[in-house]
């Protein structure tokens, strides 16, 4: 299948007609007596195409689609198609990009073959005539080192550009079969950018093969094949968050460029293993869990993980601890005297921000110099507010509360205390959160009666030096009591309680300023 990008369709089967009706109704307009003459009728060229098949005979079974780039004809975009192989359209004159998509099955046994060719650089400033001829291609061959990996799919997309105008135009392939060649004259330097990927499948991931190319001509055949030693590893892994076992939906693809991805279901916790190809730059990666209650999924990114060859990467998805985390936008700001919320609450333990956090309650509020300014449920760490002019001490209070369940945090609460004066712009205000990094199982629990070492991390306004002081404590009844645990090194070290006990854990937080942090997490982890 072939597509092209333009700023204007014309649909496939009114192209023709569409075009002869714009055209006489310019030729057949009056202008208003003495007011402006209208544009003249554009100039336009007859364009034939001819399609042969492998055999050089003319061949019906194709796609050719012709899209403007720039000139009169930059919003042209047809589709041609005609029984006999040849057809012709008039165009207005101007740079146009044509791309093919032959279908053959002259290969022995049958085969069916899928024959693509492009020209980026269609200059239509005279009747023009096109051959189309699959006996120009050449085999794209890309492959993996494991002979046992079983075929997906593949794209390859030629992206062009002229006078600051781009066009795209794409080929999917649902089998290994494809040869591509490049048609006509060469087009300005670096004009010209090709992506191809190609999927293979294995038992417990795939291969996400890829090539890129820039230059001034469209690929005539591409042949790779991969050793282990110049591929990537990226393992993503779906723990067992709340609701335990799960099937997840994980995803991956290439962060720059048009691309095919890949998805696939894992059962939780378990791990997708793909092997990547490092000139495809870096890579984003999709989790999607569902809920064992119904209730809504909680959905997952993380983008630009680089990968390396020879090197593997790790992502852990929907795994405790979760609690607050801060991402590079503020999470907390005033503009004039508007103070917005929008603290992450429920990150997992990798630091992931979910796009759709499960959780049963939820509850902000803001006071100024100790009265409240205003409260907001039923989204988590959320709340606008409009205070007062002038300088005050502030303090935001946030809680929000999930089900029990195996491995997941039942109730995360903070409170910050700030001096905030009105301000002439949005304005990050001075908040912090502490990060537990526990090393867990894949099913989010620790052994019991062991000493667990819980790497400790502070994000926000106290980062780099900030912090005047930080205590952590931990409980094993709820919160009812709370031992506190010496800082060493950047962690603290738990003595977990007996199996089936949940361990709650707190941080409290005063940074060089006078702000505060005041955070705990119920029900952290749990012991087996």
């Amino acid at each position: 299948m072939t597509t092209a990008s333009a700023p204007r369709s014309v649909p496939r089967r009114n192209a023709l007609r569409a075009l002869a009706v714009a055209v006489a109704l310019v030729g057949a307009s009056t202008p208003a007596l003495g007011g402006p003459a209208f544009a003249a009728e554009p100039e336009t060229y007859t364009l034939t195409v001819r399609h042969l098949d492998r055999a050089g005979h003319p061949t019906a079974p194709y796609r050719t689609s012709v899209t403007g780039i720039s000139g009169p004809g930059a919003d042209t975009s047809v589709r041609l198609d005609a029984p006999s192989g040849v057809t012709t359209v008039r165009l207005p004159k101007g740079r146009y990009v044509l791309d093919s998509n032959l279908t053959s099955g002259l290969e022995p046994g049958g085969t069916i073959w899928t024959d693509w060719i492009v020209q980026p650089r269609l200059d239509l400033d005279h009747d023009t005539t096109v051959t189309v001829d699959a006996r120009t291609t050449a085999l794209v061959d890309v492959r993996p080192p494991d002979g046992s990996a079983r075929f997906r799919h593949s794209g390859m997309f030629v992206e062009v550009t002229h006078e600051g105008a781009t066009r795209t135009v794409n080929v999917a392939n649902g089998s290994p079969n494809l040869r591509v060649a490049h048609l006509g004259p060469q087009t300005e330097a670096g004009a010209v950018k090709q992506w191809f990927d190609v999927n293979w499948d294995t038992d417990t991931g795939g291969y996400l093969l890829g090539r890129t190319s820039t230059g001034t001509r469209a690929l005539t055949g591409l042949s790779k094949h991969y050793s282990a030693q110049e591929l990537a590893t990226v393992n993503i892994r779906g723990a067992a968050g709340p609701g335990g076992a799960a099937t997840a939906l994980v995803s991956l693809q290439p962060s720059d460029g048009a691309s095919i991805g890949e998805s696939r279901s894992v059962t939780t916790p378990g791990t997708a293993t793909f092997h990547v190809a490092p000139e495809r730059g870096t890579w984003d990666i999709g989790v999607t869990v569902p809920r064992a209650d119904g209730s809504r999924p909680t959905s997952y990114t993380e983008d630009r993980v680089a990968v390396r060859a020879g090197a593997t990467t790790t992502r852990t998805f929907d795994g405790p601890v979760f609690g607050p985390a801060l991402t590079d936008r503020p999470a907390v700001s005033r503009d004039g005297d508007r103070i917005t919320a929008d603290v992450p609450l429920l990150a997992d333990g990798d630091g992931h921000v979910p796009w759709t956090p499960s959780f049963d309650t939820a509850y902000t509020s803001l006071y100024r110099d100790g009265v409240l300014v205003g409260a907001a449920s039923d989204a988590a760490g959320r709340g606008e507010f409009t205070a007062a002019p002038g300088t005050a001490g502030y303090r935001l209070a946030t809680t929000v509360t999930r089900k029990a369940a195996a491995g997941a945090t039942t109730r995360v609460t903070a409170s910050w205390t700030f001096a905030s004066a009105t301000t002439a712009a949005p304005t990050a205000l001075p908040v912090s959160v502490v990060r537990f990094a526990p090393g867990l199982d894949p099913t989010g629990t620790a052994t019991a009666g062991s000493a667990l070492r819980v790497p400790v991390t502070v994000q926000g306004a106290a980062a780099h030096g900030r912090v005047r002081s930080l205590t952590v404590s931990s409980s094993t009844d709820g919160g009812a009591s709370w031992t506190r645990l010496p800082l060493d090194a950047g962690a603290v070290t738990v003595h977990n309680p007996p199996a089936g006990t949940a361990v709650s854990l707190r941080a409290e937080l005063t940074d060089t300023d006078g702000n505060t942090l005041d955070q705990t997490i119920t029900e952290a982890y749990r012991t087996r």
